[in-house]
């Protein structure tokens, strides 16, 4: 199966202005205004925000998914970013005000790869890792690939983008943890089914690690090839810091230690060693050698 990315395309600094702020469930979607970023963006970029302002203790940046941008229009540009509030970071965002600025980098990472031909294609997506799905959807169905959708979180109000998702997809697969949603259960639990419907050759993952390790399994059993944007912590989201590194196996069978904010946010599922995510293993190339003089 063949596959067409973009390594990361220049990303730019501007000063956003809020455009507006609402509550999806348990999450915030913000919009900002962004100067040229929205050109720039593929599905799977992120940006990195300054976040408390200027006088700010907060040094490091906080890193999102782009959900959806307008090129143009009477802003001459915005995107939306999809958080919840786990810290001062996004509690500061989530009292923004319209008109407020934010300092914006990006569109950062290696986005999705598309496929070169029209292929059957299951997006997967726990809580609201479901942002970036959704501008994938649309640049897939633009091939002609069919598109089918498997959303899940731990409870009806921790989902997001039902509605998005109902509009993009040939069919749509929702579970929660306490069944307050769709089927009760977790998105690997439904998963070999839809495969198994659909026969489809790319599995796109985007959502906590612990499930994209279980999806990337899933489908590497069912023959699929998997892209897996993953959710490591990245505190600068230019390559500077290492905080956000993993071990992933490089087409030579050699591990390297990636940088999940510039080599990534998307790698190839089969190639994570998911185990091992937080060490650095043995035999990794640059690794101490245990035992070495």
């Amino acid at each position: 199966m063949t596959t067409t990315g973009h390594s990361k395309s220049g990303a730019i600094q501007v000063t956003g202005e809020v455009i507006g702020l609402r509550r999806a469930g348990e999450y915030h979607v913000l919009t900002l205004t962004a100067g040229g970023i929205p050109d720039l963006t593929r599905p799977g970029h992120f940006v990195a925000l300054a976040v408390g302002g200027e006088h700010s203790s907060m040094l490091l940046r906080r890193a999102f998914s782009i959900y959806s941008v307008q090129s143009r229009g009477v802003y001459g540009g915005t995107l939306e970013i999809v958080f919840a509030v786990n810290g001062k970071g996004t509690e500061w965002l989530s009292r923004l005000h319209r008109h407020d600025q934010v300092d914006i980098v990006g569109p950062l990472g290696r986005p999705f790869a598309l496929p070169k031909e029209p292929v059957a294609c299951v997006l997967v997506a726990g809580g609201y890792g479901s942002a970036p799905m959704f501008a994938l959807a649309d640049a897939l169905r633009a091939r002609g690939c069919r598109v089918d959708v498997v959303l899940g979180a731990s409870t009806e109000s921790k989902l997001f983008g039902v509605l998005d998702a109902k509009r993009i997809a040939a069919s749509l697969t929702i579970t929660t943890d306490d069944g307050s949603a769709g089927e009760r259960g977790r998105v690997t639990d439904v998963l070999p089914a839809v495969l198994q419907r659909t026969d489809a050759d790319v599995v796109y993952a985007c959502g906590p690690m612990p499930m994209l390790q279980a999806v990337a399994k899933v489908a590497t059993e069912h023959g699929a090839y998997s892209q897996c944007a993953v959710e490591e912590s990245m505190a600068c989201g230019i390559g500077v810091c290492m905080s956000c590194v993993l071990p992933v196996v490089g087409d030579d069978g050699v591990t390297r230690m990636l940088r999940s904010c510039v080599d990534g946010p998307v790698f190839r599922g089969d190639r994570v060693r998911w185990d091992e995510v937080g060490t650095i293993p043995e035999g990794t190339l640059g690794a101490p050698v245990s035992g070495g003089h």
